[in-house]
């Protein structure tokens, strides 16, 4: 059995992209699928949180992977993660951005390279989470065609709603031309307050834009808590967090979340 490979996709900084995957690897490992986190993003967010040991200056990672210099292999840069059951594919920060800039010049196959990458590591994992940076470059072109599904995370608000229509077209363009297999399992909806006029209103809107589009909102929609940010932060799982109501409602949210977006052939 081939991985599931998820992208956690939206050309918006701030909407929750990095904080939806570590929970969603977190709901993967407690149920024993074997886990890979890939971290696409240059300001290397994820990293700093889910690798078991800190990453220094001079390691490799998803950029020497990407690189026409380097040429390592992915299981080269593949770190421990801070849970039993999964690894992380660390970004290494400025290389990865220099390496955004080379993939520019290249003519042939720079859409394709995290894809070839994956396939010698597809059988080790049940499961590959790509977070990717906050622009449609192409470290995000490279995601969305080594992915099986595309997860577009989001927010309640007018500039995420405006941004909808530019994600899928770019979907359906990688579609078109890299990766016809490509799904896109549905929309996440972040720190939502339920209790504003505002939030109230571009969550109606942002459910009738999904539902135009035929794209899936995943259920439940994520609720602002304090709790999902700060054990991200502390590197812990919501259930490891501080005994709460709140901490374990949270977890179950992305429980739920996982047997949503993950096809059958990933469930152990």
């Amino acid at each position: 059995m081939t991985a599931e490979v998820l992208a956690e996709l939206n050309q918006k900084g701030g909407v929750g992209k990095t904080t939806t995957a570590y929970h969603q690897a977190r709901a993967a490992v407690r149920r024993g699928l074997r886990v890979l986190l890939i971290d696409m993003d240059p300001q290397a967010n994820l990293t700093s949180v889910t690798t078991a040991e800190p990453v220094e200056p001079d390691q490799v990672g998803i950029a020497d992977v990407l690189s026409s210099q380097a040429g390592e292999s992915l299981r080269d840069v593949v770190v421990p993660g801070i849970w039993e059951g999964m690894d992380v594919a660390p970004s290494n920060g400025p290389p990865l951005a220099a390496v955004q800039r080379e993939l520019v010049g290249v003519t042939i196959g720079r859409e394709q390279r995290l894809r070839a990458a994956l396939q010698p590591v597809l059988e080790d994992y049940d499961l590959i989470i790509i977070d990717c940076g906050p622009s449609m470059d192409l470290l995000t072109t490279n995601a969305l065609v080594a992915a099986t599904s595309v997860v577009i995370v989001s927010e309640a608000s007018l500039f995420s709603i405006n941004g909808l229509g530019l994600m899928l077209a770019s979907v359906n363009e990688v579609r078109s031309y890299y990766n016809p297999e490509l799904t896109i399992a549905g929309v996440v909806v972040n720190n939502y307050e339920a209790n504003t006029i505002s939030g109230q209103t571009w969550r109606r809107d942002l459910a009738a834009g999904v539902e135009a589009h035929g794209v899936p909102l995943i259920q439940p929609i994520i609720p602002h808590r304090a709790a999902i940010k700060d054990s991200m932060e502390a590197a812990l799982g919501l259930d490891e967090w501080k005994s709460s109501r709140t901490a374990a409602a949270a977890a179950a949210m992305y429980d739920r979340h996982l047997d949503s977006i993950i096809r059958e052939g990933a469930k152990p």
